[in-house]
């Protein structure tokens, strides 16, 4: 079956939803909530994502994936069957729904993988450089995570999705994600309990500690809730958008590379080899003399001390 992918359909309402937002924004006297020239780097950002996504993304994921299939799902007797002893899935919507709950799994722990290894958060950080939370944000992307994102959907292939299936589904999580960058939708009560949200997706553009690292889900916010990484939105937080670590420049090269040349450096002055591994993949903030903090040693030293004067 062919299926006509969601996102070639999105972008021109992406464009229509920002316009809007800004318009809205002016209406009410939020000006602030859009900074031209931030705008202008998430834009340029957002049209080379656009237009290298289909090279290096799309067909570079179809062409994995359909080798995947191809391998783990022969065809015997005129049918694909799967390699473990079935048959692979048909196109029921049952099937429908298991292949956007295994597309939303993957999506977690490919999320929460770019902000807990630090070359993959070289590549996430220009998604959550700016310093405004806005549909303009939804589009800032950087075009490095195309090279490894399709590795943790290459299961789905592998216990037999059809192909057109999955990217079906990914088109759909990207959907979702993109109209999560609004501060105009409020909490939405009884689907808080299942759907990752607005308010959730502003915790997670947070860089105050407490929300540092949380809420790294696609639709649902289940598999947050699951492994620990979920956390709501307290209104009596004063909520600080953008990186600890900015890149201070609105030029889209420098956006997209300055953390890659803050792991050089650290990679230069490290005295082991051991050193040199975990300044590329250990977890940002980690150093080999406790110069800086990872975010889990932040929060707990946080947690300690609320403790402490609690006690007192």
């Amino acid at each position: 079956m062919d299926f006509s992918n969601p996102l070639a359909y999105g972008v021109p309402c992406f464009i229509a939803l920002i316009l809007l937002e800004i318009a809205y924004s002016h209406h009410n006297n939020q000006k602030d909530l859009y900074a031209w020239k931030d705008l202008m780097a998430s834009g340029s950002l957002g049209v080379g994502t656009a237009i290298l996504s289909p090279l290096l993304q799309v067909v570079f994921m179809i062409v994995l994936f359909e080798g995947v299939y191809a391998i783990f799902n022969p065809v015997i007797n005129g049918e694909n069957m799967n390699i473990f002893g079935y048959e692979s899935f048909g196109y029921e919507w049952y099937i429908w729904a298991l292949c956007m709950l295994g597309d939303d799994f993957a999506y977690y722990w490919y999320h929460r993988a770019n902000h807990e290894i630090r070359i993959l958060w070289a590549a996430h950080i220009v998604h959550h450089s700016s310093d405004h939370f806005n549909l303009g944000t939804g589009v800032r992307n950087g075009f490095f995570t195309h090279f490894y994102k399709p590795f943790f959907y290459i299961w789905l292939p592998a216990v037999g999705f059809p192909v057109e299936m999955i990217m079906v589904c990914i088109g759909i999580e990207s959907l979702w994600q993109f109209q999560l960058h609004s501060q105009y939708i409020p909490k939405m009560g009884f689907l808080e309990k299942f759907l990752n949200t607005h308010t959730m997706h502003q915790v997670h553009h947070s860089q105050n500690l407490e929300y540092m690292d949380k809420n790294h889900g696609g639709i649902l916010n289940i598999f947050d809730r699951i492994f620990g990484t979920w956390k709501e939105l307290d209104n009596k937080i004063d909520t600080k958008y953008g990186v600890t670590h900015p890149p201070n420049s609105y030029n889209p090269v420098i956006i997209l590379t300055h953390e890659f040349k803050d792991i050089w450096k650290d990679v230069r002055k490290a005295n082991s080899f051991k050193e040199k591994f975990m300044y590329i993949f250990g977890p940002p903030g980690w150093s080999h003399d406790g110069s800086t903090l990872t975010v889990k040693q932040q929060q707990r030293l946080l947690k300690n001390k609320k403790a402490g004067q609690l006690s007192k």
